[in-house]
């Protein structure tokens, strides 16, 4: 019977002998987790990206950006990687979610930046009007977010966004400057950019206008091979 002054429980406890994979053998679930739970974050977050992108020559993460552990830390992990590249969650605004692979980023960061006492807000960029959709992003200071951002990543979810050449990211920037916010940087949880100080080269494709913006990623794509 449900606790009237609570939620009801969900779930059953785990089993303490463990549990058996599909080839039969036996695997202790409780070892594993109590495995999991004593690395740092970032290997945690590692690992389960590892796992993830495993015979894949690109995805979208989803599987550690959706999965509880990943979602509980991938946030602070972001916050941090950024403020050791200079950009303090004081020195923007918000975040961007570039494609549909990066909205879950941009939800753990905000939770992430409230749990520090920071207010820190999110949008995402589609080719939908509007454009920006989220809390005003006028005169602000934003990030833009992406979850693996390298040569294979060419195609992405949003029309707006196509990375050629290793480093030329094809972005319809007049749908942020629109707004009048300033792009700070882009960040990814994987890139593959190569080199000591990644950027990547922005490109109108309005007016064919370019420059470049410091690019932050958390792992480097060769380093989860």
């Amino acid at each position: 019977m449900a606790d009237e002054h609570g939620f009801r429980k969900t779930g059953t406890p785990a089993q303490a002998d463990g549990s058996r994979d599909a080839a039969g053998n036996g695997t202790d679930a409780s070892e594993q987790a109590r495995s999991f739970a004593m690395m740092e974050p970032r290997d945690q977050l590692r690992s389960l990206i590892v796992q993830e992108m495993d015979g894949k020559p690109f995805c979208e993460l989803a599987g550690v950006t959706f999965d509880h552990r990943g979602a509980s830390i991938v946030g602070h992990i972001l916050l941090d990687t950024l403020e050791e590249r200079g950009y303090s969650v004081d020195d923007f605004d918000a975040v961007g979610a570039l494609t549909a692979a990066a909205v879950p980023l941009v939800g753990a960061m905000i939770q992430a930046a409230a749990s520090r006492g920071e207010d820190l807000n999110g949008f995402v960029m589609d080719f939908v009007y509007p454009s920006i959709k989220g809390p005003s992003i006028a005169g602000k200071r934003v990030i833009l977010l992406d979850s693996w951002l390298s040569e294979k990543s060419y195609v992405q979810t949003s029309s707006l966004v196509t990375l050629r050449n290793g480093n030329e990211l094809s972005l319809d920037f007049s749908v942020v400057e629109h707004e009048g916010a300033q792009v700070l940087a882009i960040a990814s949880l994987i890139g593959g950019v190569d080199m000591t100080e990644p950027t990547i080269k922005v490109i109108n494709p309005v007016n064919g206008e370019e420059h470049d913006l410091p690019f932050v990623e958390v792992f480097h794509e060769s380093d989860l091979r």
